[in-house]
């Protein structure tokens, strides 16, 4: 904040809106950016490796774990996103906090009294003495894996997808010159895949952009929730009264995700570009007749 913003009362015109612009609460609004892209950064990795487990279970000879695959993808793509992430957090939070109790607490007086589920202070997640930033992390991490195993889910199933889709004849031949099924699975089932796998899980990877705003029902201040508060209308009671601005501040987050939208189609033009060059598809084909 600027030295001349002591006194806001007394500022008018671009002097006032440089102070209320660089606010406090300005500041964390930006750095829930940081936040939408730091689930992002988090997500996308930790979703595909939930996918690629739950697609190698779904083609497994051995039968519960391909149940177990085919299952989650199953039951996950079949539930409203919306349900899976208030369900998720709130599931996760009274496991741990069940696990805890069989440890820290009397086992003798049950969690389940009634309907509620009630655990001693010891077992509690974050404790209620915890800094702040504890209970930020934790909600985070919450929300971190509810969207992982939801597109972990949709992953499973683009990935078991692509799979298929690599040529019979290749794995064949592999098993032909003596390779075990694992060898094949290294050296040509999963090399092979990504060329048939790259478009669907860049849609899924737009769909995840457009789902971060999801975060603001998981409790955790992102974007969405910093332009509902900043840009309700504010009285005189407030540092800054203005009236409602949350058309701004929305259209500020449209040109966020329409800035990242820009940028993903870019790099994963180019990705597929670089998948494709070489393959036996019909975009390498397409590849080989441009060069030509």
């Amino acid at each position: 904040m600027f030295e001349y913003c002591a006194d806001p009362k007394s500022l008018e015109g671009l002097t006032w809106l440089s102070c209320y612009l660089t606010s406090g609460t300005h500041m964390m609004f930006y750095a829930s950016f940081g936040t939408v892209l730091f689930l992002l950064a988090v997500t996308a990795p930790v979703a595909l490796l939930f996918g690629f487990g739950g697609a190698l279970a779904a083609r497994s000879h051995i039968a519960p774990l391909r149940w177990f695959g085919k299952t989650y993808t199953a039951m996950v793509r079949g539930v409203p996103d919306v349900i899976f992430f208030m369900f998720v957090p709130i599931a996760l939070d009274q496991f741990f906090e069940y696990l805890r109790s069989r440890v820290s607490c009397d086992t003798s007086v049950p969690v389940r009294q009634g309907n509620d589920f009630i655990v001693c202070e010891a077992a509690k997640l974050p404790r209620a003495a915890s800094p702040e930033w504890v209970h930020d992390s934790y909600g985070m991490f919450l929300a971190i894996l509810a969207f992982s195993i939801v597109f972990g889910a949709f992953a499973a199933n683009v990935l078991y997808g692509a799979m298929n889709a690599v040529p019979r004849s290749q794995l064949e031949t592999a098993e032909a010159y003596g390779m075990s099924r694992r060898q094949v699975n290294r050296r040509v089932l999963i090399p092979q895949m990504w060329s048939y796998a790259v478009p669907g899980l860049s849609n899924l990877w737009m769909i995840l952009i457009k789902a971060t705003p999801l975060l603001f029902l998981l409790g955790v201040e992102d974007i969405v929730y910093w332009a509902r508060e900043l840009g309700g209308s504010k009285t005189s009671a407030f540092t800054y009264p203005h009236p409602d601005w949350r058309l701004y501040y929305f259209l500020a987050i449209l040109v966020f995700y329409l800035f990242m939208t820009w940028i993903s189609e870019r790099i994963l033009r180019r990705v597929r570009r670089r998948l494709s060059l070489g393959q036996s598809t019909m975009a390498g084909e397409a590849l080989r007749k441009a060069a030509a």
